[in-house]
């Protein structure tokens, strides 16, 4: 049961990478483990390798790659991909997978699938569960430092050219766990659906429909060497067809018996509940199909979840409680020629926004003149000192964060700065470090221009920073009520005024 995880980092520590690879980290808060001397525990067993980094370290030939390439300067760059590949706890016993063998599976994966990309492929004989799974780890760097030959699964070029960043989209992350599902086909081990368990694929449904697609191309290959049009170009499985008609009906549908019967009208599909279960009857078919064998999706919990937003959805778009509609000027419509039906419907419209506007100036008891523009006057003064408000802490977040982002650069290359003064060719070592060097003087430049004479603790800017944030948001709502109440009351009261302006004209001719 070979299993494939993503995880993108945006550190700019390339090193931090290896470190938690080769040295041992507590499993809940990530810290490395120390021995008696206060120094960082070796794995008991692991087996590193390297790709196309050349004669430097990992972290060397990323930085050298952003660096040529004029890529990742930005915090929030995303610099490496992290691709975990577990095997399944009986390979070890039952199909005679070692480290060595899952290295090697590892190594020749990364270079199918990630080749241009400086990368550490590193093996691990054990889960943090202590399961006794085997599993590879494949670090690579963001950018790509050569042109790679086209691939099929490759669609833009990002994928293939020389400096160009690596995106795990979906589409990738699909290729990838079907090249996971092919690689432990080939190797004889244990696995299972890894397409997708929202829309979960079991092996036998993925392998038939590789054999019926392939099938399928050699007919249509046939055919235009024949002159002929193919009509069907992808093979679906009877389980894609039955989830492709659920989704349909369970996105329209507001209850369990609305969807019940769109499935059963729509596509003569019957459903029912059994065990606290969902399962499929399609049409001319004698068994039913568990919603289990076709994802999380299509299951009882996830299908009630999205018939209850469904319905809480129509329910709003249904009522618009206190809205109010503002009324149109007849007489200037009127001068467009539209008729005497759009007269009419104008009249209607009027008289609907009319009522919705007294019932909302009633429930409000602002029915007098001055009370309501006593009412709109506060309104106005707490949504602009709200905003007000909201705007210096937006400030003051952007600002701490900008001191974290320098106070965790200046900590991180403190010791390449120090360095530097002890070199014997110091030229030498800063065009080395030259990256470190730039952050920590632009670092050393903010504290400078701020009076920031001592460095601030981590600890204490995130909490401030998580202090600002719960303020702006209480700020924000209280900005965003005077908002609504104060456009609903303005609008009122130009109602209120061009209702009795027509009033006049109608009164006086009458």
């Amino acid at each position: 049961m070979a299993t494939l995880k993503h995880i993108a980092s945006k550190n700019s520590d390339y090193s931090a990478a290896e470190t938690y690879l080769v040295y041992q980290h507590d499993e809940f808060s990530g810290k490395k483990i120390l021995d008696e001397q206060s120094r960082p525990k070796l794995r008991e067993s692991y087996i590193l390798d390297t790709l196309e980094c050349g004669e430097a370290s990992f972290a060397m030939a990323c930085l050298l790659a952003n660096r040529k390439y004029d890529k990742n300067n930005h915090p929030d760059d995303i610099k490496s991909h992290q691709y975990i590949i577990s095997f399944d706890p009986r390979d070890a016993a039952e199909n005679g997978l070692t480290m060595e063998k899952a290295q090697a599976l590892g190594l020749n994966f990364c270079k199918e699938n990630f080749p241009g990309h400086p990368a550490i492929v590193c093996t691990h004989p054990d889960g943090h569960n202590h399961s006794g799974n085997i599993h590879v780890h494949i670090v690579i760097g963001s950018v790509r430092t050569r042109e790679v030959e086209r691939k099929p699964y490759m669609q833009k070029p990002r994928d293939w050219r020389e400096g160009m960043k690596h995106s795990s989209t979906a589409q990738t992350m699909r290729h990838l766990r079907v090249a996971v599902m092919e690689m432990c086909q080939d190797a004889k081990l244990y696995q299972i659906d890894l397409l997708s368990s929202k829309k979960r694929v079991s092996e036998r449904e993925y392998w038939m429909k590789r054999r019926s697609q392939m099938k399928l191309d050699r007919e249509n290959a046939a055919l235009l060497a024949a002159g002929q049009q193919p009509t069907q170009t992808e093979f679906e499985t009877a389980k894609e067809t039955l989830r492709k008609q659920i989704s349909d009906v369970l996105d329209n549908a507001a209850s369990f018996e609305d969807f019940s019967d769109r499935l059963l009208q729509q596509y003569g599909i019957t459903v029912k509940k059994s065990r606290g279960r969902l399962s499929y009857l399609p049409a001319g078919r004698k068994k039913f199909i568990r919603a289990k064998h076709l994802g999380d999706n299509y299951d009882k919990e996830a299908v009630l979840a999205t018939l209850t937003a469904n319905a809480e959805h129509k329910t709003k778009v249904q009522s618009k409680q206190d809205t109010i509609g503002k009324l149109i000027d007849i007489q200037s419509r009127m001068t467009e020629d539209k008729g005497i039906g759009y007269k009419r419907w104008i009249t209607k419209h009027n008289l609907k926004a009319m009522a919705q506007t007294l019932i909302f100036l009633e429930e409000k008891g602002l029915t007098d003149e001055v009370a309501l523009d006593q009412r709109i006057t506060e309104l106005d003064t707490k949504f602009h000192e709200s905003l007000a408000v909201v705007k210096d802490l937006e400030t003051r977040m952007a600002d701490n964060k900008t001191l974290r982002r320098h106070a965790a650069a200046y900590t991180s290359t403190k010791n390449i700065a120090q360095q530097l003064k002890a070199a014997k060719r110091p030229a030498a070592f800063e065009e080395q470090h030259r990256a470190e060097l730039t952050a920590h003087r632009a670092a050393a430049a903010y504290f400078k221009a701020n009076d920031i004479t001592k460095l601030p603790s981590p600890k204490k800017l995130e909490a401030e920073y998580a202090q600002l944030a719960s303020e702006k948001a209480q700020f924000y709502e209280q900005y965003k009520e005077a908002k609504n109440e104060l456009l609903k009351l303005k609008t009122a009261k130009q109602n209120v005024a061009s209702f009795f302006r027509e009033e006049e004209p109608a009164q006086q001719e009458r």
